[in-house]
């Protein structure tokens, strides 16, 4: 089929995706493109519907949908240590008692069942879950511990009125000595095969918006700030914290996050990474 409509490229509404897309329009001046701004949540829907060509979705929606999608290289949101923005809050600590429920967010799969692999092989318990709108207060309500990602975490953390706090980024590398990747960038196969030259033309530019991003921080620091609260040392220090490259240390912790996935029955088959094949490196 031909692509005489602009390609569709979703991107993630939180601080720690920023970097991959912000003032992505002036890198991508020459690409035909539209570009929807969500929760991750429902970039997974998006793209696995078909309603959008290329989306940073959840790792854990890669692994449910493999073989519809490819991976755009060097392109992730991920860390290695402390992510500062999943973030599990508990009455009380686990090492004083295990939670029996705990309200998850409901805006990205990765976490959640980062943290059930976490819960169940690391600490060896198998609470219940609860889907919630992510408010710390009210998730508590009924809860022991709720896990909040994103600003909604941030801001969270800020103001934790004395519970306990989990960095599941930093319990994951102590755990595994690995990153992990919270977000990747698929295609779809079908609009690769159909318009390769489109994929190419915004891979280039969401590349060179992500290295330019990198390279100049302040711009979001300064939006950080304005838009989100906070100072300028913390946004300083939480985008220093996130990985953006899918470096070979973040594929070997989301492949290990993959096999215990399946392990533990949250996805049903292996998962291979397969790459879109970046001509412009030809």
């Amino acid at each position: 089929m031909g692509y005489n409509r602009p390609i569709t490229i979703g991107t993630i509404d939180y601080a720690n995706a920023w970097p991959l897309f912000h003032q992505l329009e002036s890198f991508a001046g020459h690409v035909n493109y539209e570009s929807i701004s969500r929760y991750p949540a429902e970039l997974n829907r998006l793209l696995q519907a078909g309603e959008l060509d290329i989306s940073a979705i959840s790792s854990y929606s890669y692994g449910l949908h493999s073989e519809s999608y490819m991976l755009l290289p060097q392109l992730s949101v991920g860390s290695t240590g402390p992510v500062h923005s999943i973030l599990l809050f508990l009455k009380e600590p686990l090492e004083l008692k295990r939670p029996s429920t705990i309200a998850v967010t409901s805006t990205s799969a990765t976490s959640v069942n980062l943290l059930k692999i976490l819960m169940e092989m690391y600490y060896e318990c198998s609470p219940s879950y609860v889907t919630a709108e992510p408010r710390l207060e009210e998730m508590l309500r009924d809860a022991d511990a709720a896990l909040l990602i994103g600003d909604p975490a941030i801001h969270a953390s800020w103001n934790e009125q004395g519970l306990h706090v989990i960095d599941l980024g930093r319990l994951w590398n102590e755990w595994t000595g690995l990153g992990m990747t919270y977000a990747v960038v698929a295609a779809r196969k079908e609009v690769i095969h159909s318009n390769p030259e489109a994929v190419q033309a915004a891979y280039d530019a969401i590349l060179k918006c992500k290295q330019h991003n990198q390279n100049h921080l302040e711009p979001l620091i300064r939006q950080a700030c304005k838009q989100l609260g906070g100072d300028a040392a913390y946004w300083d220090m939480y985008f220093h914290s996130l990985q953006y490259d899918f470096g070979s240390k973040l594929q070997e912790g989301l492949a290990l996050y993959f096999r215990y996935a399946k392990q533990l029955g949250l996805l049903a088959r292996d998962v291979e990474f397969t790459f879109f094949e970046d001509q412009s490196a030809q």
